[in-house]
């Protein structure tokens, strides 16, 4: 009887709740317990999760994260995607505990106590969330930590309103913890639930990714992570490292040296250590085969470092948890639309230490590769021979499998604490780090293209370079001394993705030393690709108005290439110098290069460049029943119809909106007043209007050529209304005074009216310009 009645008081206080004066031994009798860094019960009938926490404050590791996710790459809330990493711990007072998150961004790197203590007092911490405890002991307290699991710590909410998705919250009714996922370990606790998002679903995005659109239920996690000891080693950052930068600021630094305190990020590594990442099991062959060799490549680069076994890559067991701290994964990401693949790092931010690298795979990224590939290579000829045919699919297949192993070495990389490296495609493809597109050529034969080489195989010179320092023995001066004589430059994404960017090595998605002669050469390959562009290039029983999806890259297959050269006008060599005895001088791009760049950008804007064969323009069908356009076709203004005059502006809106960009004009004016032989702005003006306008100065100019050319009048009105200095404004006003004068002499056809009037009206009554730009391309990136 006694027995019963104390059992029946458990139950009670395990229902009821109890205060902090039951021992957490009484309370948590009927509880599954989870013994680890941080001890929890799980109460099966009420399905709660109670945390144990220890009274001393010790610091942890507070990592959140999302296992599962939306789907949609436009929303962003993948599959395995990182939270925020912070510095936490419980404070604790009365029957509350308090999950405190603090400032480590300011400190004092002093033995002083006071000195530390005001810092701490002078930059705000925050807590995260609060508790009432609910039992303890001596050294222990237990709190309910359902609730938070159970809250929004990703910040999914948020996302969704600003991705204009609707208003949503936390369905508690509608969300459980989730056992199967939560473990305790001898360094980390890891905790996980089932949450529903509930709200009226008004965005497209996630009406195309949801069971129920007003109903979302994700996995939110939660990992409680031992702060590593102190025997790791901080590596200083240097700018031209190739690694990311760590920082904080050290208000006890002497006077006269920086408070900016900066390491790079990387694993700890010490000689006979391996370093282990693990892929997703549920990744299909051949994928998976291709992801585990590229990931190896880096074993090479390691071996380079001195540790010949410091790196391998497995497939992950079938019963460890990819969100563990333990694991360092590759995971297969899945989404409705193709998107962006990533590298990131549960990083300690005391120290740069990285303890766990995590990296997030489009599985959609390869299907883009074989469309490319089946787009210049014709593969389905009606003369090719069974076997030509097949093997014409298999270097498809392969071209998009070395796509692949490129893309999984490039994600480690980050994973490792290596930036991009945008400078690497001019040095002969040296590093992963880099963005590349594919190098097709013509064949020897003259006869169509060829994928042979598309993709580098291997780890790059750079990459090796870089990792000798992050993960080797070596001071990094011989290293960069090295670099140097070897030709290696390293410009990383502040420089490379600004449309207005000056260095003419770092570009993304290019290829060759020289981008204009690259630029050549890339024309003359889509030229190849346009004219054997047909029926060839699909597949039997599929819908000939498929061609129209086909047929974007093959069209734009320079677009990324004009990029690249359009940044040798106005462009300065430079690298990340530091004061070290080494040439630190910026140096502009000499004038012969300049103006051949800028023949072979506004060589773009040729209408004949721009138009489309006529057996290409018959094939291009409305999308057949049960198709239809995405976002990865072109937008026109012809209904159903596919329109070729449209694509033309698109594509000629995408070349006007780099070359006139106003940073680019401004800067190539200041180089002009110092070198007489650079091309001004007039000079590109005046370049840009024979290719672009004056072709549809004639009366009987095509629809083509009338398009490219509002195109091209629109862009030099935005650079007139929007450039920042009066030194470009007033010569953008000049041309366009010029072209009125110059369009007012010609036969007045109803195009060459339309343009005087517009002109006319806002260069002398400051009328609003009537025409709007162009369309924008369909996406390109990421390829």
């Amino acid at each position: 009887m006694k027995k019963i009645m104390l059992a029946t008081l458990l139950w009670l206080l395990v229902c009821f709740g109890a205060s902090a004066s039951t021992s957490i031994a009484d309370y948590t009798a009927q509880m599954e317990p989870h013994n680890g860094f941080f001890t929890f019960y799980h109460d099966r009938s009420a399905g709660k999760f109670y945390l144990q926490v220890p009274r001393d404050e010790q610091r942890f590791i507070f990592q959140t994260s999302l296992p599962w996710g939306l789907g949609s790459n436009d929303i962003g809330l993948d599959r395995g995607q990182l939270g925020s990493t912070r510095i936490a711990s419980f404070y604790l007072e009365g029957d509350k505990a308090l999950l405190l998150h603090h400032n480590t961004f300011y400190r004092a790197d002093s033995a002083n106590q006071a000195e530390r203590a005001s810092i701490d007092e002078a930059f705000a911490d925050s807590v995260l969330a609060a508790f009432t405890t609910v039992a303890a002991n001596d050294n222990y307290v237990l709190i309910d930590y359902t609730p938070y699991l159970l809250s929004d710590t990703h910040g999914v909410s948020k996302r969704l309103q600003q991705t204009e998705q609707g208003s949503y919250q936390v369905a508690t009714d509608r969300s459980v913890v989730y056992p199967k996922r939560s473990k305790a370990f001898a360094d980390n606790t890891e905790l996980e639930a089932k949450v529903t998002f509930s709200g009226q679903a008004k965005g497209r995005y996630v009406r195309q990714v949801a069971a129920d659109a007003d109903h979302l239920t994700l996995h939110l996690h939660h990992s409680f992570i031992r702060l590593p000891d102190d025997g790791y080693e901080p590596r200083k950052f240097h700018p031209q490292s190739g690694f990311w930068a760590q920082e904080y600021r050290d208000y006890a630094a002497p006077l006269g040296e920086s408070m900016a305190v900066k390491y790079i990020p990387r694993h700890r590594l010490q000689q006979g250590d391996t370093l282990t990442y693990y892929l997703d099991p549920g990744v299909p062959e051949p994928v998976r085969s291709a992801l585990l060799e590229g990931a190896r490549w880096w074993q090479q680069a390691f071996a380079a470092a001195g540790h010949p076994n410091g790196f391998k890559v497995e497939v992950l067991p079938e019963d460890a948890d990819p969100m563990d701290i333990r694991y360092n994964v590759i995971q297969w990401v899945h989404r409705a639309t193709r998107g962006w693949s990533y590298g990131s790092s549960v990083i300690d931010p005391r120290t740069g230490e990285i303890l766990k690298g995590h990296v997030t795979l489009g599985s959609l990224r390869v299907r883009q590769d074989m469309l490319i590939a089946q787009g210049l290579i014709a593969p389905y000829a009606a003369d090719l021979s069974a076997e030509q045919q097949q093997q014409l699919e298999q270097d498809i297949e392969a071209m998009a499998l070395a796509r692949i192993r490129q893309l999984s070495a490039h994600e480690v990389g980050h994973t490792l604490g290596i930036a991009h490296n945008f400078a690497a495609s001019s040095h002969d493809r040296a590093s992963v780090m880099d963005y590349p597109h594919p190098l097709i050529s013509i064949a020897t034969d003259g006869e169509g293209l060829t994928l042979a080489g598309a993709y580098a195989e291997g780890i790059g010179l750079w990459d090796k370079q870089v990792v000798r320092y992050g993960y080797g023995d070596e001071p990094l001066a011989p290293i960069l001394r090295e670099n140097r004589e070897l030709g290696l430059t390293f410009i990383s994404d502040p420089d490379a993705r600004p449309a207005g960017g000056a260095h003419p090595d770092a570009h993304l998605w290019d290829n060759g030393s020289d981008a204009v002669t690259e630029l050549e050469r890339i024309l003359a390959v889509r030229r190849v690709a346009l004219e054997q562009f047909g029926l060839a290039n699909l597949a039997g029983g599929e819908p000939v108005s498929d061609l129209r999806t086909l047929l974007v890259p093959v069209y734009l297959l320079h677009r990324y290439q004009t990029e690249a050269a359009v940044k040798m006008l106005a462009g300065v060599h430079y690298d990340y110098a530091v004061k070290d005895g080494t040439p630190a001088a910026q140096r502009v791009v000499n004038a012969a290069q300049q103006q051949r760049a800028l023949q072979l950008v506004v060589n773009t804007l040729a209408p004949g460049q721009l138009a489309l064969p006529p057996e290409i323009e018959k094939l291009l069908l409305p999308f057949a029943y049960g198709s239809s356009a995405t976002r990865e076709n072109f937008e026109g203004y012809t209904s159903v119809t596919a329109d070729p005059d449209t694509m033309a502006a698109s594509a000629a809106r995408f070349t006007l909106e780099l070359l006139l960009n106003s940073q680019r004009l401004e800067r190539l004016a200041q180089q002009q007043r110092l070198q007489d032989d650079v091309p001004d702005v007039r000079k590109v003006l005046d370049t840009m209007a024979a290719s672009a306008i004056t072709p549809a100065q004639k009366a009987q100019a095509s629809s083509l050529e009338q398009r490219v050319a509002f195109e091209a009048l629109t862009a030099t009105v935005k650079l007139y209304q929007n450039a920042a200095s009066g030194v470009v404004k007033a010569t953008s006003y000049a041309f366009l005074t010029d072209q009125l004068a110059s369009w007012q002499a010609q036969p007045q056809s109803a195009h060459q009216q339309f343009i005087v009037a517009a002109l006319t009206g806002l260069l002398e009554r400051q009328q609003p310009w009537p025409l709007q730009p162009a369309p924008a391309l369909p996406p390109g990136s990421p390829i």
